[in-house]
């Protein structure tokens, strides 16, 4: 959700072109957080009009169009910011994240979509079935460090039984 209405970018645009004031001075008339938002509605309006300013509902783009956008802001060397403007795009991330798809897979990496889950999650890894031999020889190996354990205890014990002093002290 958009943290300002169209008609409130409208008024802030209408107040900055009618005075002559700087982006910094509408932000703090209007308690707007950052001056870069004024600026960056006042360059919409200016392109595109007062639907420039209007929340852009689609939330999905096809592959060709993030390609178009992308080779047209190196082709007139644009920044992110300006090339979202001209696209009249939601904001200028969407034009970054195009690009590094677009430079570390190809054009092709823009033709999928890849919002949301991986479909094959889940939430364990699978445990690999061992062979019935590496089986049985594991279950052999767990028998016999078992045995040896319990021998070693009972040597343990004799041997402090020895070394055991048979007289009590007083």
């Amino acid at each position: 959700m958009s943290k300002y209405s169209g008609e409130f970018k409208l008024e802030v645009v209408n107040y900055y072109l009618s005075n002559a004031v700087s982006y910094k001075d509408v932000a703090i008339y209007f308690n707007i957080t950052s001056a870069t938002s004024v600026q960056r509605w006042v360059r919409q309006y200016n392109k595109h009009g007062g639907k420039g300013l209007l929340k852009n509902f689609k939330s999905s783009y096809d592959g060709n169009f993030k390609q178009n956008v992308v080779e047209y802001m190196h082709n007139n060397h644009l920044s992110h910011n300006e090339t979202a403007i001209y696209f009249n795009l939601a904001h200028d991330r969407i034009v970054s994240k195009w690009e590094r798809i677009y430079y570390e897979e190809g054009p092709q990496g823009l033709y999928e979509e890849k919002r949301g889950r991986k479909k094959n999650m889940s939430s364990k890894p699978r445990k690999k079935k061992l062979s019935k031999e590496v089986e049985e020889d594991l279950i052999a190996e767990n028998q016999r460090l078992r045995m040896e354990n319990a021998y070693l205890k009972k040597l343990q014990a004799l041997v402090q039984e020895r070394t055991k002093p048979k007289h009590p002290k007083k």
